[in-house]
């Protein structure tokens, strides 16, 4: 779009604005669903007395910092104020604790995600359920402060999340988005809502300790996309905005999170699509066409912004010791007196990837720099494995680091290809792995046997998915699906190319993880040799 049509848009409000509360981004689109301005604010957690939290006075703080300098980039390039967006949502990380007394009132420290404090609840409440519940959802730690008795339980009024919360204030209404909801507590994918059978047991819990309110009292209603979500008051509209230009009234979205707009802005919220996030950690969401039939520790079980079923594969480190072993390498051509941009440093190297043997040729690479669950290791040691034999050359070694990136996510998958039957049409790639074109794309294809697409957008990121979660709930025709609207709207004439997996790079990827699931132990023993 032409900047004038740009600023006409503005102007009769046919934009949309998603925010996310991750790193704080406010990213506004146009009608053709592009970006058209955004603002950013970084700040990060902290742990305090044992806890890693965030203050509520921070997120305000960065929220109109972000909304500020997006209102500001608007005027300075089209010329004109952003009094009413067509429509606005917001996101964040999911999962955390947020406890409000009657009065509105935070009645403990925010809990984030972070926080591996509920291992024996989270265990308890799976054993109850029959049903995973990590440790980083809402009702793990809403069970572990109702077993440590601590005093403000019996005062709880409402329990949400980041994303939740926000929204709350802005607009008065308590609701969440069905996937950011499925962090919180289970949900049924038929119902669309918190899987009733759970409710009740946990309900049999607080009876047995005498507490004044039921499971159902304190949680958010749970909405799918598209569903009306409240409106801006003219409090939140001051919150938001303080300079007093943006005008109540915008609808807004329910509440997602980053799961739900990581699949909105990758075009995976259709069954039988998925995607794989793959930066500092990994992880990989597949759109089920039926739940799974039993419970495994090492998936998750969510859903999309539309309520259906999802199930994740998360690791905790993906690209850390290969990034670790490209700014060695980078110190040894400053040692030889020259010097490569980092991209084209990292270019060079994954490239020299793709000429490795389809089995790095006997080298293994463990790129643990922390414990993970999905191989039962509590901690980690970046280690390099070779036989005498084996062919150890930049190629080969390049490959296995590659490879080591998606060894731990390829084993979480198995499960769902070989226990549960799981096909997958295709998956979207997002985030550093992908950056260099074709080739972590090609070896993710080939290590789990499924083609893997990368679109021009992809590096949009969540923020931009809102924002796409906030237009569909403006612009949505009666019965259309979120699947139709991304397909047939937004998507229809992306960019991007999908690759198919190679036969040779899958039977090597599988020589290669055959031998990685043996050398485990040797990792195992790095970490009790090496404390």
């Amino acid at each position: 779009m032409k900047d004038a049509e740009i600023k006409t848009a503005i102007e009769q409000g046919k934009t949309a604005l998603g925010v996310e509360l991750a790193r704080i981004k406010a990213v506004l689109i146009g009608p053709d669903h592009a970006p058209i301005a955004s603002g950013a604010f970084d700040w990060e957690n902290r742990l305090e007395n044992g806890i890693w939290t965030y203050r509520l006075e921070d997120v305000w703080t960065g929220v109109q910092a972000a909304y500020r300098e997006m209102a500001l980039q608007v005027k300075e390039k089209y010329g004109t104020a952003l009094k009413r967006p067509g429509a606005m949502g917001f996101s964040a990380m999911m999962h955390g604790y947020l406890a409000f007394d009657g009065d509105g009132e935070q009645l403990a420290e925010f809990r984030t995600w972070r926080n591996t404090v509920t291992e024996a609840e989270a265990a308890e409440l799976t054993e109850l359920f029959r049903f995973n519940i990590p440790q980083r959802w809402s009702i793990a730690h809403l069970y572990r402060a109702i077993r440590n008795g601590e005093e403000h339980v019996g005062r709880i009024a409402y329990l949400t999340t980041l994303a939740g919360y926000v929204h709350w204030k802005l607009t008065g209404e308590r609701v969440l988005g069905v996937g950011e909801a499925s962090g919180m507590f289970p949900i049924d994918s038929g119902t669309k809502d918190f899987d009733a059978r759970m409710v009740h047991q946990f309900d049999g819990l607080l009876e047995q300790r005498g507490l004044p309110w039921r499971l159902g009292d304190i949680l958010p209603k749970v909405l799918v996309a598209g569903d009306p979500a409240g409106v801006l008051t003219e409090e939140g509209a001051r919150l938001l905005d303080p300079s007093g230009e943006l005008e109540p009234g915008v609808p807004l979205c329910p509440p997602e999170g980053d799961a739900g707009t990581g699949m909105t802005a990758t075009n995976s919220v259709s069954v039988r699509t998925g995607n794989v996030s793959a930066g500092t950690s990994i992880f990989a969401m597949a759109v089920l066409e039926k739940e799974l039939s039993k419970v495994y520790p090492e998936i998750d079980m969510v859903t999309t912004p539309a309520g259906l079923p999802v199930a994740m594969v998360h690791c905790n480190t993906c690209t850390s010791d290969l990034d670790a072993w490209v700014k060695l390498f980078g110190q040894l051509l400053q040692a030889a007196g020259t010097e490569l941009p980092k991209w084209k440093l990292y270019d060079l190297l994954y490239f020299q990837a793709l000429e490795g043997e389809a089995d790095c040729g006997g080298v293994l690479s463990y790129n643990y720099y922390s414990g993970e669950p999905v191989t039962g290791l509590e901690e980690g040691r970046p280690l390099l494995v070779r036989n005498p034999e084996s062919r150890l050359n930049l190629p080969n070694f390049m490959r296995a680091q590659l490879y080591a990136a998606m060894a731990t996510l390829k084993i979480g998958m198995d499960i769902l290809f070989d226990q549960e039957h799981v096909v997958l049409s295709r998956l979207y790639g997002h985030g550093g792995l992908f950056k260099t074109k074709g080739v972590g794309q090609r070896l993710m294809a080939g290590a789990l046997n499924v083609p893997v697409a990368v679109m021009e957008t992809a590096g949009e990121g969540g923020p931009w998915g809102m924002a796409l979660l906030a237009m569909y709930r403006k612009e949505r025709e009666q019965d259309e699906t979120l699947e139709s609207y991304l397909e047939q709207k937004v998507f229809r004439d992306a960019a991007g190319d999908c690759v198919e997996p190679k036969p040779e790079d899958t039977a090597g990827f599988g020589r290669y993880i055959e031998r990685y699931r043996t050398g485990l132990a040797v990792e195992q023993a790095a970490v009790e040799s090496l404390r």
